[in-house]
C-alpha cells in the first residue's frame, strides 16, 4: 500500500510535491468506515483512493508520469543501460536555478507488514544520492545511503551491498537498489515485489493494457469476473470470447523480422497472442422476443467507451484481488461519469475492497466533487503559477473560512475557482470580433 510519493525538479514540478495517502483527523466523521483503513502496527490511517484536479497543462499527467518514470528507473536501470548512457529524467526547464539541479523521487510504502522508504536524486549523467530505509516495527533502520559513488551500508542487513561496492559493480548511472535486486538481495527483491504491484495506466490509450485484460478474460475465473463487470455497466454484453491469432491471421505487409518472431510465439504452445474479443449481444424479433445472439468484434464494432471499460477490467480486478496500487491518467476519458463513480465506489467499499487496494487518478469530471464519494483529504489539486511551476495540494489544506467545510458544495466552489486548479481564461469572444480579425489580417 502506498503511504507517500514525492517528486522535485521533474518536468513542471520545480519544488517538492508530496502526494500522501494519510487520512486526516479533521475528516474522521466522513466516510471513515469505507474510505479509510487502519494499519495498527504503524498507527496509521490510510486512504483507499485519491482524485487529482487541475487545469489543462497544470501537471496532473506529469505527476502520474513521475511515478512511472521512477518505477521504470528502479526496475531497469541496472540491466537496460550501459556505462555513460543518459538517465531518463527531465528537470524543470523554465528556471536557471533548477535546470542544472538533480531530480528527486521518493516512495514510502508498506509491503507484507513492513514499511519501506526509498528514494534517489539523479541527473541525466549520474545518480547523485540514493537511500533505503526499512521499518519492520517502530524504528526506521538505514539500509544504505549513497552520495555519488560513496556508500554507507548496513553491515548485517545489507551484506550484498558490501560485496557489490567492493567489486565495483554499481555504475555511476545505475541505482544500487536495482543492482542489488539482480544479485538477489532480500530487501531489494521485496521492494521490487511491491513495485510490480504499483501500476500506472493511461486513460487515453488503452492499448497498453488491452492484452492484459484479454489474457484475464481467457482464464475461467477471470472471464466470470470480467463478464460480471461488463454486465454491471449496462452495455448490453451477455457473453465474451477471446480470439487468439493464427499464422494465417498475420498481416501480409509485416516486416520479415517481426513476422518470424510472431510465428515463433504462435508455434509455442505456452504463448498466446490475443487478436480480439468477441462480444455477444441478444437479438430480438419485431415483438421484442429473444430469438438469437449476435456477435461483435470489440476492436472494430464496439464503442470506444466499451473498449476502454473492458480494457480497465483486468488491471482493476487484479488490483482488488491482490491489494495493489493503481494510478490512472484521465480515468474519465471515454466513459460515462456514472461508471467512473462506480469504479471509485468499488475501491472505497469495505466489502468490495477487503484487501485495501488503492486507486489514484486525475480527471476533469467535476461531478465527482458533488457525488459524496470523497472526503476532503482525498481531493487534490495541481496549479501552475505564472512562472510555469506546478504546486500540488489537498482540499483538506484549506481552512474552513476559505470554503472547505464538510457541508460545502465542493463542485461549485471548485468551478468558481475558490480552490485554484482551474484555468484563468481570457475573453474568447473578442477574438472573433470583426475589427480584431481585420487587424490581424493587416498585420500579415
Amino acid at each position: 500500500m502506498l503511504v507517500q510519493f514525492s517528486v522535485r525538479n521533474f518536468k513542471t514540478f520545480k519544488d517538492e510535491a508530496k502526494l500522501t495517502m494519510f487520512a486526516s483527523n479533521y475528516d474522521k466523521s466522513t466516510r471513515e468506515e469505507d474510505n479509510v483503513f487502519e494499519v495498527p502496527k504503524f498507527d496509521l490511517r490510510l486512504l483507499k483512493s485519491a482524485v487529482i484536479y487541475g487545469a489543462n497543462a497544470s501537471g496532473k499527467t506529469k505527476l502520474i508520469n513521475a511515478t512511472n518514470v521512477m518505477r521504470e528507473l528502479i526496475l531497469n536501470s541496472s540491466k537496460e543501460s550501459q556505462e555513460g548512457e543518459p538517465i531518463n529524467t527531465e528537470p524543470f526547464r523554465l528556471s536557471t536555478s533548477s535546470e542544472g539541479q538533480p531530480t528527486l523521487f521518493e516512495l514510502v510504502f508498506i509491503h507484507k507488514e513492513d514499511m519501506f522508504r526509498y528514494g534517489f536524486e539523479v541527473t541525466k549523467e549520474a545518480v547523485v544520492s540514493e537511500w533505503l530505509y526499512y521499518r519492520p516495527k517502530t524504528k526506521e533502520t538505514e539500509i544504505f545511503y549513497r552520495e555519488g559513488q560513496e556508500f554507507n551500508l548496513h553491515p548485517t542487513l545489507f551484506k550484498k551491498g558490501t560485496f557489490l561496492v567492493k567489486e565495483n559493480m554499481v555504475r555511476p548511472n545505475a541505482l544500487m537498489l536495482s543492482v542489488a535486486a539482480q544479485f538477489n538481495d532480500n530487501l531489494a527483491k521485496r521492494v521490487f515485489e511491491w513495485l510490480r504491484q504499483f501500476r500506472q495506466l493511461s486513460g487515453l490509450r488503452e492499448d497498453g493494457y488491452m492484452g492484459f485484460s484479454m489474457h484475464k478474460a481467457s482464464e475461467k475465473g477471470g472471464k466470470v469476473k470480467i463478464l460480471d463487470w461488463l454486465k454491471s455497466a449496462d452495455i448490453g454484453i451477455d457473453d465474451i470470447r477471446v480470439e487468439t491469432m493464427n499464422i494465417s491471421d498475420l498481416p501480409s505487409d509485416l516486416p520479415d523480422e517481426i513476422r518470424m518472431k510472431l510465428i515463433e510465439k504462435i508455434k509455442d504452445k505456452d504463448t498466446k497472442i490475443y487478436s480480439d474479443l468477441v462480444t455477444v449481444h441478444t437479438k430480438y424479433d419485431d415483438s421484442n422476443n429473444q430469438i438469437d445472439n449476435e456477435e461483435f468484434k470489440l476492436m472494430e464494432e464496439e464503442s470506444s467507451g466499451t473498449r476502454k471499460f473492458f480494457a480497465l477490467s483486468g488491471p482493476i480486478i487484479q488490483a482488488l484481488d491482490n491489494g495493489e496500487v493503481l494510478l490512472v491518467d484521465e480515468l474519465d476519458s471515454k466513459i460515462h461519469p456514472n461508471l467512473v463513480c462506480k469504479i471509485v465506489n468499488i475501491f472505497n467499499s469495505k466489502e468490495a475492497n477487503p484487501k485495501n487496494a488503492q486507486l489514484i487518478f486525475n480527471t476533469h469530471d467535476t461531478n465527482l466533487l458533488g457525488s459524496g464519494l470523497f472526503r476532503r483529504d482525498q481531493i487534490w489539486f495541481v496549479e501552475k503559477d505564472q512562472y510555469g511551476a506546478a504546486t500540488l495540494y489537498p482540499l483538506s489544506s484549506f481552512k474552513t473560512s476559505e470554503g472547505a467545510r464538510k457541508t460545502d458544495n465542493y463542485e461549485e466552489n471548485y468551478i468558481m475557482g475558490r480552490y485554484g486548479g482551474v484555468p484563468v481564461l481570457s475573453d474568447f469572444y473578442n477574438l472573433f470580433k470583426p475589427e480584431v480579425i481585420v487587424s490581424h489580417e493587416n498585420e500579415k
